[in-house]
């Protein structure tokens, strides 16, 4: 016998609507062709002020054809660190019907070698996407000065 909601007595259900809206052509959208692309682009996209005071996260949401269907800007922390829910990054990426992000976070000492923990969300990431057949292109650590790329540093 099939039960319904009545048989429950539930009074309210929560509806989850699933919506990509943008107001931006596709021809008008961005493309990341390089990191050092991707760098000029997120480095434009940082408070002016903010990347020497405190860290921040930030993932680029990319089509097929390596073109930015947005910005989600996924944490902001202290002078030290911030803390990124991997589950709300690819609530963002499955919204945008993402097939590859670019992550990326600022060091606000000016450093650019990745620490362990660093190393450690960026496998996380990796992990989470192969699941969802999203590719993570690669991770950026940013300073007003240059950048540090893991994929090009051979670290994905």
């Amino acid at each position: 016998m099939m039960k319904t909601a009545a048989n429950h007595n539930w009074k309210i259900v929560s509806e989850i609507d699933l919506i990509y809206k943008t107001k931006v052509k596709s021809s008008q959208r961005p493309h990341i062709s390089s990191s050092r692309c991707a760098y000029s682009l997120l480095k434009d996209c940082w408070e002016p002020g903010k990347m020497e005071l405190l860290e921040e996260f930030k993932v680029l949401l990319m089509s097929q054809a390596n073109q930015v269907l947005g910005l989600y800007e996924a944490s902001s922390g202290g002078m030290t660190g911030t803390v990124v829910d991997i589950r709300f990054l690819f609530a963002a990426a499955l919204k945008a019907r993402a097939v590859g992000i670019i992550i990326a976070h600022n060091h606000p000492s000016g450093g650019m070698v990745p620490s362990e923990p660093d190393r450690l969300i960026t496998r996380k990431i990796a992990q989470a996407g192969m699941l969802l057949d999203i590719r993570l292109l690669d991770h950026l650590i940013l300073t007003t000065e240059s950048y540090y790329s893991f994929a090009d540093e051979g670290a994905l």
